[in-house]
């Protein structure tokens, strides 16, 4: 059997999406294919290197205050590769990234976006999709290049918006959502059976 994928976890804020990974390495979908070696935040204050801790998962603080952003990554390269990390995972992660990072970790940085790119790229997908009166939004994991909620899609995964939707209420079924569709884009990464053609990626059968 092959050895399980290592995951380091970026985030910036509640890690909910971190979390559900952990929880999917220690008993669900993941469990013998991936674990969470790390999670890094840039933010000192957020809830997700507390849930990491109550992981026993090492949460590393690595602060973005006053650097260029490839001095940051540099750092959090260093940081990364002390736990010898495979995959790269975004979960919640408000920064973009150098190129130095990215050549770092080729095709092996991944994120996931709550839209169905490329609509409502940014920061507040659901949101957007209410104000604008869509009728379906939903979420969408894809690898990460330089430019913002751009990479190639793994996958999407669909939710109807309704008339009486709030952002709150529309979050709260897309978080679920999510929740479901990142551990199953990293057990494709974990299996292999992803391969980037142009702007598209392939999924094999197994």
């Amino acid at each position: 059997m092959n050895k399980p994928v290592r995951i380091g976890i970026l985030a910036s804020g509640t890690g909910s999406n971190a979390e559900a990974i952990m929880n999917a390495c220690e008993t669900g979908r993941l469990k013998g294919k991936a674990i969470v070696s790390v999670l890094i935040s840039n933010n000192p204050d957020a809830l997700c290197l507390t849930r990491a801790k109550n992981h026993n998962i090492p949460a590393i603080i690595c602060s973005n205050a006053g650097l260029e952003r490839e001095e940051h990554d540099r750092n959090m390269v260093k940081e990364l590769k002390k736990f010898s990390v495979d995959l790269v995972v975004c979960a919640g992660y408000m920064r973009l990234f150098s190129t130095y990072f990215l050549e770092q970790f080729p095709n092996r940085v991944i994120n996931i976006h709550n839209a169905l790119l490329p609509s409502f790229r940014g920061m507040h997908g659901y949101r957007d999709a209410v104000e604008y009166g869509v009728k379906i939004t939903g979420c969408t994991v894809h690898f990460v290049d330089v430019e913002m909620d751009h990479g190639p899609i793994i996958l999407q995964k669909v939710l109807e918006v309704t008339f009486e939707d709030t952002e709150e209420t529309l979050k709260e079924r897309g978080l679920e959502l999510e929740h479901n569709a990142f551990p199953e884009a990293i057990e494709l990464f974990c299996d292999g059976r992803l391969k980037i053609v142009g702007r598209k990626v392939k999924i094999y059968p197994y």
